[in-house]
């Protein structure tokens, strides 16, 4: 039977690009008030935008998704789901909400999980929400031709329940020792959740929402205003070949935890690394709204979408932006790609 003891990190762990990612968030950290102190009705509006880019991307990772007029009327709460796709991302926002609203309330804890499994399910028919794995499952991926190969496999349904609860009471008792940052904690409790593999569905979703869960609880607040599902989901090449790096041996508490533990403190601190330069670029630049929406375009290499100069610049309206992309057409200073929602913008060299 597979045991967790978070009061003694794994060995080799804590390589120095490791320790100097964790040195870098703690200053990001540090510097968060102030940033949290900058523009609250400008940070609302990044929280709204970053709440909508999570959901999508969380969902888009496991191939659930929708189209962008619709999955904004659903984070709006104006329309009802019209599909099992849709019921998912609506059941994705609120528990997502849950999170951003409640964290300070929310222990983490096998009953709790299992009361937000349920509720990311609660606009579905399904039979499993909120409720333990009641079979065998396998993490499989599939070759050119079609060939299945088990790429790992997780705990026995039998033996998931017990497994929870001492995943969690592990994670208790190191937070309350202290030895060891919540930062590296946070990771190796979602990287051990997700090769448990508790349910029959929804164990990539749970995981990304318990990771912030914890990060929040520990003060890492980063996530509630720059999207880390979308950072992830950028990146879920990397996500899955860490994951895959990590887990071989895991069952025998043999694996090796640092691809996965670089991978997840890489992705936080390059959300805290936005979310500086956008609350920075709120507060003390002097530019123009076109000006600034020109700017993205020096920042970013290669396809630039409209999303992503809305989420740099949350307080620029979407009227402003498209007026100064036409301009920037027009201009020639930049070129449309794609059509439909692969549409984007090259800035011309």
């Amino acid at each position: 039977m597979r045991t967790f003891d978070y009061t003694r990190i794994p060995q080799g762990l804590m390589q120095p690009d490791i320790v100097n990612m964790v040195s870098a968030i703690h200053e990001y950290k540090g510097k968060q008030e102030l940033y949290l102190e900058a523009k609250a009705d400008v940070l609302e509006t990044m929280c709204e935008i970053a709440r909508i880019q999570s959901t999508d991307a969380s969902n888009r990772i496991e191939g659930i998704f929708t189209s962008n007029k619709r999955l904004n009327d659903l984070m709006a709460q104006k329309t009802e789901p019209k599909s099992r796709n849709e019921a998912e991302i609506a059941g994705y926002r609120d528990v997502l909400a849950t999170i951003h609203n409640s964290y300070d309330y929310i222990d983490v804890k096998p009953g709790v999980i299992l009361q937000l499994h349920r509720n990311l399910y609660r606009h579905t028919q399904s039979g499993f929400a909120g409720n333990w794995k009641d079979s065998d499952n396998a993490i499989v991926e599939f070759d050119a031709q079609g060939n299945q190969t088990v790429r790992f496999k997780p705990l026995p349904a039998i033996a998931t329940p017990d497994a929870v609860a001492k995943l969690c009471e592990a994670y208790d008792k190191a937070l309350d020792k202290g030895t060891y940052d919540p930062l590296l904690l946070a990771c190796l409790f979602t990287f051990d959740f997700i090769c448990i593999h508790p349910f029959n569905d929804g164990n990539g979703r749970m995981s990304r929402l318990l990771t912030l869960l914890l990060l929040y609880r520990s003060g890492y607040l980063v996530g509630k205003y720059v999207s880390i599902e979308m950072e992830i989901e950028a990146t879920r090449e990397t996500y899955y070949e860490a994951l895959q790096q990590s887990s071989p041996g895991w069952s025998e508490e043999e694996n090796n935890y640092v691809p996965i533990v670089r991978y997840l403190l890489g992705v936080i601190l390059a959300a805290y690394h936005d979310f500086e330069d956008r609350v920075q670029g709120l507060t003390v630049s002097k530019l123009t709204k076109a000006e600034r929406i020109e700017a993205v375009f020096s920042r970013k290499v290669g396809k630039v979408t409209k999303a992503d100069i809305q989420a740099e610049c949350p307080d620029i309206s979407q009227t402003t932006v498209e007026r100064t992309l036409k301009s920037l057409l027009d201009s020639g200073k930049i070129t449309k790609v794609g059509s439909g929602r692969a549409t984007g913008y090259v800035a011309k060299m």
